[in-house]
């Protein structure tokens, strides 16, 4: 194998905001060193995609100390910003860009056109493009006019997990993300409220400072509507805390508004736990089927209160639903594929780049 140069935010190992960008980034490094690589991490610091001009001007000088034909793998966070400075490099550097999320998917108004413009800009001058679903990447194709084969689908992985047994009322609920407008977590307190005669609680496990103002509404909102001794926010969980409340879990909901894939979907999946998520992006890649072609969950509209509502009254009433579902996503467990398999096939499409 050879050396590649990994370009990563610097919330990458902020344990205040995970994510799964973030949690993608930091396992395939360690994968592609697992597979032979010479990994050299490079932070960008700064609040990308809105950095500064010294973060820029840092990230200027990291590249610039790269030797021609190296293999750099960025992050699209940070490659989409700054146009002006991978297209030169792009002539001597063999650029690879990571997409977890296009700049372009769910922005509107006149900021969004022209970072949707210099998106498009960098990705068309890079050697690869690296997508995390299949959506992601028809997405790219039909709104960047992009060549097909330079954008490759590597699935995110997951890690093997002790089977959930449930319990008996399924009433125990758990929403896995930020508290921030794409996730959509202001959806489901709406649709809690909706529900409110049926017995239930939901632990809202995510990070509550990518957005503060937004996620104080959203806690606001959730007292207001009477549900403060129902719904809890524990702020961002990682590693035991993280299986920890996965483990109390019945049923994992996902109300995001934007999704490319949706690794909390798969997270519950590999503990057996069914999922009722928004019909959106890359969301249904992940929640899949199980080998017999059994939903192991249920899609609704994104952003639609009363159809999420809905889901969930049937959830909690129907007890044969809930085993139905469990069943589906018992056996859908055993069709993900781990991180191994992630950094096998990106080393595969950056040994390709390298020759």
């Amino acid at each position: 194998m050879s050396t590649v140069h990994l370009v990563v935010p610097e919330a990458v190992d902020d344990p205040e905001r995970p994510s799964g960008g973030n949690t993608y980034d930091r396992r395939v490094a360690a994968g592609l060193s697992a597979c032979g690589w010479t990994v050299h991490r490079h932070v960008a610091t700064g609040d990308w995609p809105s950095a500064d001009r010294a973060s820029r001007s840092a990230l200027t000088a990291a590249l610039a100390g790269m030797p021609d034909d190296a293999v750099v793998l960025l992050d699209g966070l940070v490659a989409s910003a700054v146009p002006e400075v991978l297209v030169p490099e792009g002539r001597r550097l063999r650029l690879v860009v990571l997409v977890h999320l296009p700049l372009g998917v769910g922005s509107t108004g006149g900021r969004a056109a022209e970072q949707i413009s210099r998106e498009c800009v960098v990705l068309a001058a890079s050697v690869a493009v690296v997508v995390t679903s299949r959506w992601t990447r028809q997405w790219l194709l039909s709104a960047y006019g992009l060549e097909p084969g330079r954008v490759h689908v590597v699935v995110p992985g997951v890690d093997q997990a002790t089977v959930v047994p449930g319990s008996v009322t399924g009433e125990r609920l758990v929403c896995v993300g930020a508290l921030t407008h794409v996730k959509g977590p202001d959806v489901l307190v709406e649709a809690l409220a909706e529900v409110a005669d049926l017995g239930w609680s939901c632990t809202c496990m995510g990070s509550m400072a990518v957005d503060a103002a937004y996620a104080e509404h959203v806690r606001r909102r959730s007292a207001a509507l009477g549900l403060h001794d129902r719904v809890a926010f524990t702020g961002p969980l990682v590693g035991s805390e993280l299986d920890a409340g996965y483990a109390a879990a019945d049923l994992v909901v996902a109300p995001s508004r934007t999704e490319t894939y949706g690794m909390a979907v798969a997270e519950a999946l590999a503990r057996g736990i069914p999922v009722v998520g928004s019909d959106v992006g890359g969301l249904p890649e992940a929640l899949g089927r199980s080998p017999d072609g059994c939903r192991p969950g249920i899609l609704v509209p994104a952003g639609d209160t009363a159809r999420l509502a809905d889901a969930l009254r049937c959830w909690l009433t129907d007890a044969g639903l809930r085993a139905d579902l469990r069943r589906a996503a018992r056996a859908r467990r055993a069709t993900l594929t781990d991180w191994s398999v992630t950094a096998e096939r990106l080393s595969g499409i950056l040994e390709e780049v390298a020759a």
